[in-house]
């Protein structure tokens, strides 16, 4: 049987039944566990490893449990010499008794520092596989940053100590233990580390990849030529990589987006082959020379028919960031066209054109008061995440980059019946 570690293994139960036990029974323990502590089992024939994720109790090591792939409190560690020396740093900044000249000296020197431990940190954490093979953190992310907490996950850490130890694993559970829920492996920290890790085992594919892979057959081209691409994204494909590793129509493609669409829009993407055919496309962007057209369903009915505009100033929500909110004061000029075309099956159908870039800047403007007050279908920043984001780029209009045509791409969603 295949090695499981993305998906649950009932065989993992009874040794869950047992570190819970282990965990409840010691009140050190009781904030971690009340506010939602990771906790995982690896099976193998002769019994179990148990660990958790992060520190338990404040301590990266306790009874019952796997040791970290690499302790930061170890005594004399010089993580913890350098950690002293930066907060020491930091003390005399905040002291106000030192000079302009030195207040300069010491940021240079902490950040100097700090970018050294953390190099250094990095290179201290050595995963294994059941090859034998070693591969750092640095390695493993490369030119990705490595994100706070990566391999401090319960997986990666079971995993090793079973390598380290010569054990066969069969499977690995993780949970939750606020509410005792299943939870797999994390993406954004994860995934880079478990590719190494698990290279030489028959395992279960991760079904989180398995169903987004199927979204790259999905995708269209609509034109091509040696200096463009135009493509049809799916909804809930990236158009550049992001924190969690999927492959992105960047990555797919080799080619390079002239502009982005969030990974749950679907629509009209266009790419540069190379870096000067990019520029120009990013000045029309810029310029506002490229006109663009969106199509949306909406959470409710309208009148059909009628139209208007919308003026509502953006700005990031910095206590709720992806969000953003109105805000007629600090807000970004933001202004939307929109038009009511139909009703499908109690929603609206409508197209939007867009005067302006911001960050979306369709999704707030349906979704506010003083705008529509009519979300987004499937919106689950500004809505209801009720199925896939029912938002679609039908139309791009610019010049091309070396000829100077004028190109005009369209590609309707499957809800519309309009060609606009």
């Amino acid at each position: 049987m295949a090695f499981r570690i993305f998906t649950f293994d009932s065989r993992c139960i009874p040794a869950m039944q047992q570190v819970r036990q282990l965990y409840l029974s010691n009140p050190e323990w009781a904030k971690d566990v009340r506010e939602g502590k990771t906790f995982g089992v690896l099976i193998w024939e002769g019994g179990y490893l148990a660990a958790f994720s992060g520190t338990l109790g404040g301590k990266t090591i306790q009874p019952g449990f796997v040791p970290p792939v690499f302790d930061l409190q170890h005594p004399g560690c010089y993580f913890l010499q350098e950690e002293a020396a930066i907060s020491n740093i930091n003390q005399r900044l905040a002291s106000g008794q030192v000079t302009p000249r030195e207040t300069c000296d010491l940021r240079h020197e902490r950040k100097v520092r700090s970018h050294a431990l953390q190099q250094w940190l990095f290179s201290q954490y050595i995963f294994l596989n059941i090859k034998g093979r070693q591969a750092t953190l640095a390695q493993l992310f490369g030119n990705v940053r490595i994100p706070s907490g990566a391999g401090d996950c319960c997986a990666p850490k079971l995993l090793q100590e079973a390598f380290r130890r010569g054990i066969r694993p069969l499977a690995i559970a993780e949970w939750n233990s606020r509410d005792d829920s299943f939870t797999p492996p994390c993406t954004t920290r994860c995934r880079p580390i478990l590719v190494h890790m698990l290279d030489g085992m028959d395992y279960e594919p991760d079904p989180r990849m398995t169903a987004y892979m199927s979204l790259v057959g999905q995708m269209q081209t609509l034109y091509s030529d040696e200096h463009i691409l135009v493509i049809n994204k799916p909804s809930g494909l990236l158009s550049v990589p992001g924190r969690e590793f999927y492959p992105s129509v960047q990555s797919i493609t080799g080619y390079l987006p002239a502009h982005r669409l969030d990974q749950d829009t679907s629509g009209i993407l266009l790419l540069a082959r190379d870096t000067v055919t990019l520029a120009n496309l990013q000045r029309q962007f810029e310029r506002r020379s490229v006109h663009k057209q969106y199509q949306v369903l909406l959470q409710h009915p309208m009148q059909v028919g009628s139209e208007g505009e919308i003026t509502l100033p953006l700005r990031p929500d910095f206590d709720n960031l992806p969000h953003q909110i109105a805000d007629p004061v600090h807000g970004r000029k933001a202004h939307t066209h929109y038009s009511v075309k139909e009703n499908v099956n109690g929603h609206a159908h409508l197209v939007l054109t867009p005067y302006t870039g911001r960050t979306h800047q369709l999704r707030v403007h349906c979704a506010h008061p003083h705008g529509l007050d009519n979300p987004i279908f499937g919106d689950r920043l500004y809505g209801l995440p009720d199925g896939r984001l029912m938002l679609h780029a039908s139309y791009l209009e610019f010049s091309h980059p070396t000829s100077g045509e004028t190109m005009k791409i369209s590609c309707i969603p499957e809800w519309s019946a309009h060609q606009d």
